[in-house]
């Protein structure tokens, strides 16, 4: 007999559930909720911190971890302890849900196998590529074989978008086997009306001022350097533009330093985000290390064109001349003209804000439509429980 929602009882693992606010981390949160609500029994094994960024949802058990060195907001998971896996056997998990192949991850996805436990595994991060924003390039192709090895022994691999997947694939990190698991937006909390004229003047952004907004974490990967460097051939153009910075992160100083004219409002949530969006007048993704940019599709329901760089995720979200911009990284000449022609041209800023909020109304973003599809795979894979899972070459 098929299981059912109200049975099935799912284990899942993260680097980062709640203890620093992230694109993956709210995605997680957001899984967590809809399966709770289909009367899914969860266990979340992740990291914790005295300070999390926010409330998490369902059952939180922490996992020993340390901070990363150099990255210390962020922790690594330890292995599982003889503990945890007691409490994992007490749990009876038909299924492990995976969402990074680091340290927890492997242990996890060996302990499944122990167990004769089929595991699934989430991609949100291309952890391959960031090494070569800390001057450790040489590592990249080791790390992809390492990865490609921990999701041959996955039954799915879930992908957020299918440009991800093209690359994942070329790159050799996944075969053809995986699916692709979009993520959703919610389009009432991101919205037009959230603008606030009287929200951006307490914040310093004149009524004459183009808001040019980033929103992410303040980290190397993330594009800060071709952020600031746009603004900055903005202003040299004398145009009225002002730069609004949404979020947090150690490179948080030295963006204040570089954009001293700039808005820092530090990380938001809630309310305060959904007007920071909505009070923006052009949104900026330079980011080349996106899976999905939930950043993008957030600036795209709240109104507002969006430029951002050829990459994955961005390509899929992104309607190029008709929602915003593709630009390559490497030509700020174009950058510049393009977000200056934004500046300028009222009427296109809202033509193309306009069509960006209808681009995110589709079924592709639709939490309700994304999860019971996810919900779907489970099933198929604890169905299918008793096959042998595929192994790496």
């Amino acid at each position: 007999m098929p299981i059912t929602s109200t049975d099935m009882r799912i284990a899942l693992f993260s680097g980062n559930y709640n203890y620093v606010a992230d694109g993956s981390s709210k995605v997680l949160n957001t899984l967590v909720r809809f399966m709770e609500s289909q009367g899914v029994t969860i266990r979340v094994f992740s990291p914790t911190s005295d300070t999390p960024a926010f409330r998490s949802v369902g059952t939180l058990i922490s996992v020993p971890s340390m901070p990363v060195p150099g990255r210390g907001e962020y922790r690594i998971g330890f292995g599982l302890s003889g503990e945890l896996k007691d409490r994992i056997r007490a749990f009876n998990p038909h299924l492990f849900h995976l969402s990074a192949p680091d340290l927890l991850g492997h242990s996890a996805l060996g302990f499944s196998e122990k167990l004769g436990v089929p595991a699934v595994a989430s991609f949100h991060t291309r952890f391959d590529t960031y090494f070569r924003y800390y001057g450790a390039g040489w590592v990249e192709n080791f790390s992809r074989r390492k990865m490609a090895r921990f999701y041959a022994r996955c039954r799915h691999v879930y992908v957020p978008s299918p440009s991800v997947s093209r690359q994942l694939v070329e790159d050799g990190i996944l075969d053809e086997s995986l699916r692709v698991w979009s993520h959703g937006i919610e389009r009432d909390r991101f919205h037009p009306d959230h603008r606030d004229m009287g929200w951006r003047r307490a914040h310093g952004i004149n009524d004459d001022e183009v808001a040019v907004t980033f929103v992410g974490r303040l980290v190397k990967e993330k594009g800060l350097t071709e952020y600031a460097d746009l603004i900055h051939a903005l202003e040299a153009r004398n145009l009225p533009v002002k730069a609004l910075v949404v979020g947090e992160g150690p490179k948080r100083a030295a963006m204040q330093k570089r954009l001293f004219k700039g808005i820092f409002t530090g990380h938001l949530s809630g309310e305060d985000l959904s007007k920071a969006y909505a009070c923006g007048d052009i949104f900026i993704n330079p980011s080349l290390t996106e899976t999905f940019g939930n950043v993008t599709l957030e600036a795209m329901a709240s109104g507002l064109p969006t430029i951002c760089s050829i990459a994955t995720g961005s390509m899929d979200l992104v309607n190029d001349g008709v929602t915003g911009y593709l630009v390559d990284n490497d030509d700020m000449d174009t950058w510049v003209d393009l977000s200056e022609k934004l500046v300028r041209d009222t009427e296109l800023r809202y033509a193309m804000g306009t069509a960006a909020r209808k681009a995110s109304a589709s079924a592709s973003y639709d939490w309700s439509v994304i999860m019971h599809s996810l919900l779907d795979q489970y099933k198929e894979v604890i169905g299918t429980a008793s096959q042998p899972s595929r192994k790496a070459g």
